[in-house]
């Protein structure tokens, strides 16, 4: 089972992210290949799981996995996240599909300009609020509404679910110490974070050059995460906790599934990334590059931006003093005066 009919897809393709579904969560479980699925095999007996259709597989402890079925998932274009016990920690992740460095470089870009920085993070701002702000605010202004809005959200939550609320509070180290919220909106966030991760390195982008957040290896999964947070994760983690304690993190991520399918998450979160970035939207997000994708690609120059890669530049080199023995050296440059460009 694939989609276009080959699991072998070309990899200088972006990925059309929006056919996935969502993520699945397994722990203590066997994991092999069978065909073009992977198999989950534990003591009751063996599920099979089309990775085809799959962003994202996240693995909890007690995982064993076989390289063919990584090689399984890799060919699928379908990430791979190694998290803690019930998906509440966030170890490690493998490699999207993608080949190509176009989009990391506009991030890289956009990054490194202290201007061009501020306007995104200006941007992913304005884009939590669903009213159209003041374009005159600060943005420590926006920052501001953006912490009432985030209690107002937790505030309603409470009363339409009856539980108390006292703040996000919660230790790594003693996870049976916080409240059920808590405990519930830490599980639904690790979800999320798991499905940005994935859209993120699927599409060529760095999960850690964030422009809200920074200093950490995922900061740009938290800067694309907030962008959902109170309108899924919060209520959900309310609801789940109000459903009971028993198996109160399973519930999470079931409620995750549907809320992420229901909410068209995977539909959105590139175009919201291209857009927080001032990137030209892809409708398709579907780019096609050249075929050789085993070439070293160019190389940068000061000059030009960059110069065919894979070439013999003694050869080259060898080949224009030729042609400037045969033409003299009449109105020659010398390669450090006026006009020439030193490296």
């Amino acid at each position: 089972m694939s989609r276009g009919g080959s699991l072998l897809r070309d990899l200088q393709q972006l990925p059309r992210f929006s056919d996935g579904w969502t993520f699945l969560y397994t722990d203590k479980v066997r994991i092999e290949r069978d065909d073009s699925a992977i198999v989950l095999i534990d003591a009751e007996g063996q599920v099979p799981v089309p990775v085809a259709a799959l962003s994202v597989l996240m693995l909890g402890p007690g995982v064993s996995i076989t390289h063919a079925a990584m090689l399984a998932l890799s060919e699928a274009g379908c990430s791979v996240v190694w998290c803690g016990e019930e998906g509440t920690r966030f170890y490690a992740s493998g490699v999207g599909e993608t080949r190509r460095a176009s989009n990391l470089m506009a991030q890289a870009e956009a990054w490194a300009s202290a201007k061009r920085r501020a306007e995104v993070v200006a941007r992913m701002y304005r884009m939590r609020f669903a009213e159209r702000l003041d374009p005159d605010l600060t943005l420590e202004q926006i920052r501001g509404m953006e912490g009432v809005r985030v209690r107002e959200a937790y505030a309603k939550a409470s009363r339409e679910t009856g539980l108390p609320w006292s703040g996000r509070a919660y230790r790594r180290g003693d996870w049976g110490a916080a409240d059920p919220v808590n405990r519930a909106l830490s599980t639904a966030n690790a979800c999320l974070y798991g499905l940005c991760h994935a859209a993120i390195v699927s599409t060529g982008f760095s999960p850690a050059l964030g422009f809200v957040h920074t200093g950490k290896m995922l900061s740009f999964v938290y800067d694309v995460s907030d962008l959902y947070k109170v309108e899924v994760t919060v209520p959900i983690a309310f609801k789940a906790a109000a459903m009971g304690t028993a198996s109160l993190e399973s519930n999470v991520r079931r409620l995750c599934r549907t809320a992420f399918h229901d909410e068209r998450l995977l539909q959105r979160i590139v175009p919201d990334m291209q857009r927080a970035l001032g990137l030209k939207a892809d409708a398709t997000l579907l780019v096609t590059h050249a075929p050789d994708d085993d070439a070293p690609g160019a190389l940068w120059d000061p000059a030009r931006g960059s110069v065919p890669g894979g070439k013999n530049f003694a050869e080259v080199e060898q080949a224009g003093e030729m042609r400037e023995g045969r033409e003299g050296h009449e109105g020659e440059v010398p390669p450090d005066s006026e006009g020439g460009v030193p490296f």
